[in-house]
């Protein structure tokens, strides 16, 4: 037996779940394992397990960029290294807006493992492919992220696992994650070469984005809310039916993140008259916003996250032998290529016209 597996089993010991049923889910592309227990009277829980030595060190929030660097992927981009204490208190606060986040029913911080409240496996994804209508779905996750971004944005997030920073995704978090386009896309099509005066080109391209975007931090974002991080919880009311889950991740960042996270999805494809719908409905929920500087920004933030997935696909394929993530690619370079058709972005889409030829964009 494992070390891990005699600490879940201690775990779930002293949690009062020794006898529970457990069922392991299947991973995607991170670190972070759940197993679905079911209790003797047929309860069912969600167990998850994020080792904190599987990850490098989440983001101090005094550590200056070049810190960052040294510490590695999870100090520069990802800034929570994905901790349960991050988990919980993100739940905490979503939880208090009258959000649906799982209750936390058990925890063990500094091991990295809790037990939380089960919703189910109706994935709006799943609930769509089984022929749902799509639009009451996106519409009420619409009406979950205008919850949040109304509401006041703390700078520490209290929860059962301590005080958790929430960080700014700012101009280091934003680059490195672009970055990953230049360091990675070479690796998978050898046809491409970026060498340091192209690589400085990229940067000088996305400067803008990235500055208005760092000044745009206003919000709480998931970071990664879209149809497989979204369980429809029909028997609540209103964006209390969005049931939100894998946001250990999340930042303050610009109030579009997760909007075209969700509306420009990798997994899935989400029709352009859907997207309109959805954005006309977040604009009529905050009618303070200025839609037109909005959605420059929403096209800017939209083209640098589908270059940095570009990079994250990339690097599943060849460093990490996942090469199934290759299939959502080419839905990427769809969705980044529209972006770059939009005023403001001339200059990455200059960039991408010297560098990288139709033939990879694929």
């Amino acid at each position: 037996m494992s070390d891990r597996e005699t600490l879940r089993l201690s775990f779930l010991a002293a949690a009062g779940l020794a006898e529970a049923a457990r069922a392991p889910l299947p991973g995607d592309a991170s670190t972070r394992r759940y197993e679905r227990l079911t209790t003797a009277d047929g309860r069912s829980l969600m167990l998850m397990d994020q080792a904190p030595a599987a990850e490098s060190p989440p983001c101090d929030p005094a550590w200056p960029p070049e810190e960052r660097h040294a510490q590695g992927w999870n100090a520069v981009a990802r800034l929570s290294a994905g901790r349960i204490e991050a988990f919980a208190a993100v739940a905490a606060h979503l939880k208090s807006l009258g959000l649906s986040a799982p209750e936390v029913i058990a925890l063990d911080a500094p091991n990295g493992l809790a037990v939380l409240e089960d919703f189910g496996d109706a994935l709006f994804a799943r609930v769509i492919e089984a022929g749902a209508d799509e639009t009451p779905l996106y519409l009420a996750a619409v009406e979950a992220l205008a919850v949040i971004h109304d509401a006041p944005t703390p700078e520490v997030l209290h929860g059962p696992g301590g005080d958790w920073p929430l960080l700014a995704y700012d101009q280091t978090a934003l680059q490195g994650g672009a970055d990953l386009f230049v360091d990675w896309l070479p690796r998978l099509k050898p046809e491409l070469d970026f060498d340091d005066d192209a690589v400085s080109a990229w940067r000088a391209a996305w400067a803008p984005v990235v500055e208005r975007a760092a000044q745009g931090a206003t919000v709480m974002a998931h970071r990664d809310y879209h149809a497989e991080n979204l369980i429809w919880l029909p028997d609540r009311a209103g964006a209390a039916r969005v049931g939100m889950i894998d946001f250990q991740d999340a930042v303050r960042a610009h109030p579009s993140w997760d909007l075209h996270s969700l509306l420009q999805d990798a997994r899935r494809d989400v029709s352009p008259e859907l997207e309109q719908a959805a954005l006309d409905r977040y604009f009529a929920l905050r009618p303070q916003v200025g839609r037109d500087a909005f959605m420059r920004d929403y096209a800017g933030l939209a083209a640098l996250n589908e270059a940095r997935i570009l990079g994250i696909f990339a690097r599943l394929i060849v460093r990490d032998g996942k090469p199934r993530y290759g299939a959502f690619m080419p839905r990427m370079w769809t969705h980044l290529e529209r972006n770059l058709a939009q005023p403001g972005l001339e200059p990455v889409a200059d960039w991408f016209a010297r560098h990288v030829p139709q033939e990879a964009r694929r």
